[in-house]
């Protein structure tokens, strides 16, 4: 009889241990999106030499132009990207230059070459990027490999309806940046 009774146990803990073990690697991905993309630290000084609004979903442009108008930079970068912010160059703010373009590659990769060859020219030194918490984290990675001053991220609101898509993308989009093109 104690032999049944040995088995039983060993299968009992073995299930234990799985389901803890996966509740574990849920609350540390749950802990890392939370982090990494819902919450990305977040800073931005009051002085940088470029405003750099990213393409995308969400309410960049605001976040972007009131950057502008408080003066945090003299020169505003609008991305028309793929996906931009459906609108012309914005309007021009009072002191603030306004460079809109549309980067090839269409992505963040693209907006990044662009914006560092503009930075090589100009001798910037850093940056505030305007981008989504989503995008947060990845623009930082991409801008810094393209750019060789500090790389500040202002972040936008995204609409609800986006979480959903932005979460699995985000984590995508991080993953390739991070492992597969490493270069500028």
């Amino acid at each position: 009889m104690t032999s049944q009774v040995r088995p039983v146990r060993l299968l009992r803990g073995w299930r234990r241990k799985t389901i803890a073990a996966v509740a574990a690697v849920i609350v540390a991905f749950a802990a890392a999106t939370a982090r990494v993309l819902v919450w990305p630290v977040e800073w931005t000084p009051p002085k940088a030499d470029a405003i750099v609004m990213l393409a995308g979903p969400g309410d960049r442009l605001p976040v972007a132009l009131q950057l502008a108008k408080e003066h945090r930079a003299p020169v505003l970068v609008v991305s028309r990207g793929w996906m931009g912010y459906g609108g012309l160059c914005p309007p021009p703010t009072p002191g603030v230059r306004t460079i809109c373009f549309n980067p090839d590659p269409g992505d963040t990769r693209g907006e990044a070459e662009y914006v560092g060859a503009l930075a090589r020219r100009n001798a910037w030194q850093s940056l505030i990027v305007v981008a989504t918490r989503p995008q947060a984290v990845r623009a930082q990675l991409i801008f810094g490999r393209c750019f060789g001053g500090l790389v500040y991220v202002a972040t936008a609101p995204l609409h609800l309806g986006d979480w959903p898509y932005q979460i699995p993308y985000g984590w995508g989009a991080l993953v390739k940046a991070a492992l597969t093109v490493r270069s500028c």
